[in-house]
């Protein structure tokens, strides 16, 4: 690709579990861009740590140190997971499967948890997270970064999304954007209770919109919005209502932008800023493939193998859309209009 002037973009991470481990090979990939300059993320549970992370290390020394902070954040994440019961059966290693589906350590959870809540499970709220966000994040320097960060969670008593920005971000905060209520305590902040943020914005873009400058938003995208098929087992329809509700929000955010795109005024400032955003798709072929267990699979391998898959996605990206950046959208939104 030839040379570019400096672009600022925002990026968009949605949140996954283990499969995170993608976005970081993604981001790995576009932090090798010296023309690309990042304005603001945009993040939910897996995708806030990995946003956090990534800018903490840009702070401390540009790219090449958010590259390196990123591999240290998945690395003591696998490390800390050694004694997980959550562990592939031999079988499934013969075989290449990533599944955790005939773990004993899953299985047993997977019961466990439609029978008992986290308050009798967990009553401690023991979560091995904290402590690796603790050390691999500095929240002061964080607080400062010129980078703009918007971390959301779901307000437990209102239903409603709340979006944390750089100065407000602490460990639970991250924690709170990750809380699924069925493994985990509400995590509590400034006296409210807060679950994941998937379920009110995964993520959320308005922040992106209303704050930042640049119109282009590089949206990665970890979750499926279609599946072939109708899900029959009890933890495939599970893992399908997760996917939907999961991806709600951002649809219907996205819609607005669509919808906007097709007015030729918008009418007045607040739809001006929506119509004018340049919406970019790293999407995964992969992640549509594994099911919902792998989400809890922390093998060092495994989070390998989808750094290089994202990193292969974003090469994709770049190689097809790379000179649309700055001048069009290459996500096709109308789409997201058809039976609208």
């Amino acid at each position: 690709m030839t040379i570019r002037d400096t672009l600022l973009v925002d990026l968009a991470l949605q949140g996954g579990g283990a499969h995170g481990a993608f976005t970081w090979g993604v981001l790995d990939r576009l932090l090798e861009e010296p023309w690309l300059e990042i304005e603001g993320i945009s993040g939910t549970s897996a995708g806030a740590m990995n946003a956090a992370v990534l800018i903490d290390g840009h702070v401390r020394g540009g790219p090449e140190e958010a590259r390196k902070a990123l591999e240290k954040f998945w690395s003591a994440v696998s490390h800390a997971s050694m004694l997980s019961p959550f562990r592939r059966t031999p079988l499934d290693m013969l075989l290449g499967r990533w599944t955790l589906d005939y773990s004993p350590g899953f299985v047993v959870m997977d019961l466990m948890s439609r029978l008992f809540s986290p308050y009798e499970l967990n009553p401690a709220g023991v979560n091995p997270l904290r402590g690796i966000l603790a050390k691999c994040v500095d929240f002061d320097r964080l607080a400062r970064a010129p980078i703009k960060l918007f971390v959301t969670a779901t307000n437990v008593r209102t239903g409603r999304g709340r979006v944390f920005r750089n100065d407000e971000i602490t460990p639970e905060v991250l924690l709170a954007s990750a809380c699924l209520p069925v493994m985990f305590k509400a995590v509590e902040i400034d006296g409210e209770s807060y679950w994941d943020g998937g379920y009110s914005g995964n993520p959320t873009m308005t922040p992106l919109v209303r704050e930042c400058k640049s119109r282009d938003t590089i949206l990665v995208a970890i979750n499926p919005v279609e599946r072939p098929g109708t899900p029959r087992t009890a933890r495939d329809i599970l893992n399908r209502l997760n996917e939907v509700s999961f991806n709600a929000v951002l649809l219907k955010e996205l819609r607005m932008i669509a919808l906007l795109q097709q007015v030729a005024d918008p009418g007045h400032s607040e739809g001006a800023l929506w119509a004018d955003m340049r919406i970019h798709l790293i999407p995964s072929d992969l992640l549509a493939e594994l099911g919902y267990s792998s989400k809890l699979n922390a093998e060092w391998d495994f989070f390998c193998m989808l750094r290089d898959q994202g990193r292969v996605a974003a090469q994709t990206f770049l190689t097809a859309h790379g000179p649309d950046l700055g001048r069009r959208s290459t996500c096709d939104l109308e789409v997201l209009l058809q039976g609208v």
